[in-house]
């Protein structure tokens, strides 16, 4: 190829996220959301993996496969500033890029083997259910922990956390193993940040399940938790 090459998907990951929204905007924000990563047929040889299991946190580099587009633009409007502030595509990480690519740091939780061949789990990922994966890296601490950079106009994670209500009745509708992240993730109050009605009722997908929700304030109130 002229000015580039071809890549193939390694993996897809599989999480309790069915569609972009209520995803966390970084990772390791939620570190309850735990996902897994299978290999496509052709890389599920055990031999990959030899190591892995020493490093306690991965990158993930995949494809942004829900923001794909024919064009770019150089300027984004971060969510961050609220959506009305234009910063350059390089300067953040937003999806809509050249080229596509997302970088997640993840924790390792362990590998399993199975039908699917190993098949990584993850905590704090990002990542909505189908997410290609292009590659993964071992994180390395003592290159890439810099406890001296700086954040630019997103310096720390953001200070604002919601009070989550939700009726147990309501939650005892997710797996088990889901409901400590689903609490978490709407804590960190996933509605655009342009958007602060009080009277509107959002919803998205989650383990399998409709979860709608209106905020008042600092008080987040889920009204329904629905099988699909």
């Amino acid at each position: 190829m002229e000015n580039g090459f071809s890549v193939k998907f390694i993996a897809r990951v599989r999480s309790d996220f069915q569609t972009k929204f209520g995803i966390p905007r970084q990772s390791g924000l939620v570190e309850e959301l735990e996902s897994r990563v299978v290999f496509e047929p052709e890389f599920r040889n055990p031999d990959a993996l030899r190591g892995i299991e020493g490093f306690s946190h991965l990158w993930l580099i995949w494809q942004f496969s829900a923001a794909v587009r024919g064009g770019w633009s150089p300027t984004v409007r971060p969510p961050r500033l609220g959506g009305n502030a234009r910063m350059g595509v390089f300067a953040t990480r937003s999806p809509f890029r050249p080229n596509p690519i997302g970088l997640s740091c993840v924790r390792l939780l362990g590998v399993e083997h199975g039908a699917e061949g190993p098949v990584l789990r993850v905590a704090g990922a990002d990542l909505m259910d189908g997410t290609p994966i292009l590659d993964i890296k071992p994180y390395l601490p003592y290159v890439d922990c810099r406890p001296e950079a700086v954040g630019g106009f997103a310096p720390a994670a953001p200070e604002r956390r919601l009070t989550v209500e939700c009726p147990p009745e309501l939650l005892a509708a997710l797996p088990e193993g889901s409901r400590a992240a689903l609490l978490g993730v709407l804590a960190e109050d996933p509605r655009p940040a342009y958007q602060n009605d009080p009277e509107r009722v959002y919803g998205f997908g989650f383990a399998g399940a409709e979860v709608r929700f209106r905020v008042e304030g600092e008080r987040l109130i889920v009204l329904s938790v629905i099988k699909n």
